[in-house]
């Protein structure tokens, strides 16, 4: 685990977490003034050691501290996830550990029981675990595994009440979001700007979970200050909006509100405001999920591709990879039925496309790469995954295994159906290219060429290689060791190829062969579709509504 870090790309998707901290009741180490708190998050490191992965900003003078700062987790279910925070009256630059800063307490859980009860409070421990007086560390957890998307904000205000003798205000920001148990939670404070009543603040950016916990009519809440060094901010005034009606109002140039301080509207009739804050800007990223394309309605098209080629060797004898036996499914059996019963949710119709490579076919008995196993080439399409394997089943007498093993028709025959719907603009039918085969394909140049070009396209390739054949040569296709290239040179636009060699999930349940054969699908739809910017088809119209509030 790493704060606001994965374990990198090439893994699955995992749970995010987001931790927010606050303290009570802490140790005031300065003499003249109050602590100046910051807290620092760490991890287990080597030889039982802990190693810092993030810091909180710098409160001033305060012994009550709520930090804008938001670790970013990720959640392993299976592991024991250790975490300390470690709470100082920090003397060095905001955010930087020093050797003089003085330690006011510390304090350790897992991430698992955070995550479980959601917020956790703890008393802080002094060395040798005594406690720090009444001190308490608050840490509150929040799944955004689920979140849709991150907002650019930008705010400035004018006129503000100058609440300085000699100078003006030194105005900073601060925005909360009510919470469903009546709470307010602290989502961003703005740097101060000092001298200026009418502050520009720099942009800023929230995921959606943070600002609203992507509810967008939860109230928002943002509190002006005037900021004093000795932790007494002066409050300037507050208004109160939503996230939906930020964006209706920035799309109509009119985000701005009042910045009211209620004790002056009730002393003076005569009162309008204490300033006025601008919303300058505002830019909606979304993140769409697999499941928001999926129930969004886009369909997932499986074409199943089977290797006819002789090393599979004579289907009447026992020891062919494509005998049958009916008490006994074999291995292109097994792999397609578990791949396929697990696809065939995700497509209305439930009808796969099922085709055939390697064999000589009738009636003129010429090998063919791309032939329909239900030998009707005007449609190759078999109800369900059980008319995919009475296909196959009818096919193996019909046909003459032959050879070689050349895979890149059928990859390029997918592809201009993938092509075909890359032009309708929108997320509506994604395909899957379900490859068996039982040994190294010899159109090797050929192959790279057409996956480079299908990585363009809403299509991903899964290859299991059947039998005990040395597959190593197949692993340069799946790009987890690096970026696929053409024979030309051309990188493949994304990792579009999964390879599985079945004989490592021989003995596993269907449910896991499925597991990891289509483990890297959802990654791989979301960054088609991502990179295309095509939101989910349900969405496709509140999206083109949305005006300049959303960012290309």
């Amino acid at each position: 685990m790493n704060a606001d870090a994965g374990r990198g790309a090439a893994g699955p998707a995992v749970a995010k977490v987001e931790l927010r901290l606050s303290c009570r009741h802490l140790l005031d180490r300065d003499p003249l003034t109050k602590s100046d708190p910051s807290v620092a998050l760490l991890q287990p490191a080597a030889q039982g050691r802990w190693a810092q992965v993030g810091r909180t900003e710098v409160v001033r003078s305060s012994l009550n501290p709520v930090f804008s700062k938001v670790f970013t987790v990720d959640y392993y279910f299976e592991e024991v996830q250790r975490l300390r925070f470690e709470v100082y009256d920090t003397h060095g630059p905001s955010g930087l550990a020093c050797d003089e800063d003085d330690f006011l307490g510390g304090m350790e859980c897992t991430l698992g029981q955070i995550v479980a009860q959601k917020k956790v409070t703890r008393p802080l421990l002094l060395k040798l675990g005594r406690k720090a007086g009444k001190s308490t560390i608050t840490v509150i957890a929040e799944d955004i595994s689920g979140n849709n998307g991150y907002v650019e904000l930008f705010f400035q205000a004018r006129n503000l009440d100058d609440k300085d003798l000699f100078s003006k205000s030194d105005p900073f920001l601060e925005l909360f979001r009510a919470n469903k148990d009546g709470s307010e939670q602290l989502v961003y404070r703005t740097e101060v700007v000092k001298n200026n009543l009418s502050p520009v603040w720099e942009p800023f950016k929230l995921s959606l979970s943070s600002l609203c916990s992507c509810e967008e009519t939860r109230p928002l809440k943002g509190l002006v200050w005037d900021h004093d060094a000795r932790g007494k901010h002066d409050f300037i005034g507050a208004f109160s909006t939503t996230f939906a009606e930020m964006q209706v109002a920035f799309a109509q140039g009119q985000a701005q509100w009042d910045c009211v301080n209620s004790k002056y509207q009730q002393k003076k009739r005569s009162y309008k405001n204490s300033g006025v804050v601008v919303l300058a800007d505002l830019k909606l990223h979304r993140v769409h999920s697999f499941l928001d394309y999926i129930m969004g309605g886009c369909q997932i098209h499986c074409t199943v591709a089977i290797d006819f080629t002789a090393s599979n060797g004579d289907p009447r004898n026992s020891c062919s990879l494509h005998h049958i036996n009916p008490y006994q499914p074999n291995e292109y059996l097994r792999a397609l039925v578990a791949v396929g019963e697990v696809c065939q949710d995700y497509d209305s119709d439930k009808r796969f496309s099922a085709l055939g490579f390697g064999a000589r076919i009738p009636p003129n008995y010429e090998v063919s790469h791309d032939f329909a196993i239900n030998f009707n080439p005007e449609d190759d399409e078999c109800e369900g995954i059980q008319g995919v394997v009475e296909a196959y089943q009818n096919c193996l007498p019909r046909v003459q295994l032959y050879g070689p093993t050349n895979v890149a028709p059928i990859i390029s025959k997918v592809a201009r159906m993938a092509a075909a719907e890359e032009h309708t603009g929108e997320a509506s039918q994604y395909y899957i290219l379900l490859i068996l085969t039982d040994g190294v394909v010899t159109d090797m140049a050929d192959t790279r060429e057409a996956i480079v070009r299908a990585s363009h396209l809403p299509m991903s390739i899964i290859i299991v290689g059947v039998g005990n054949a040395d597959f190593t040569d197949m692993q340069v296709l799946d790009g987890d060791d690096g970026i696929l290239r053409s024979p030309r040179g051309e990188p493949a636009l994304r990792d579009i190829v999964q390879f599985v060699p079945f004989r490592e999930l021989k003995n596993a349940s269907p449910a896991a062969l499925a597991k990891c054969v289509l483990a890297e699908v959802p990654r791989q739809v979301v960054e088609y579709y991502s990179h295309k910017e095509l939101p989910p088809r349900s969405l496709g119209t509140q999206m083109g509504e949305a005006g300049p509030s959303t960012a290309p």
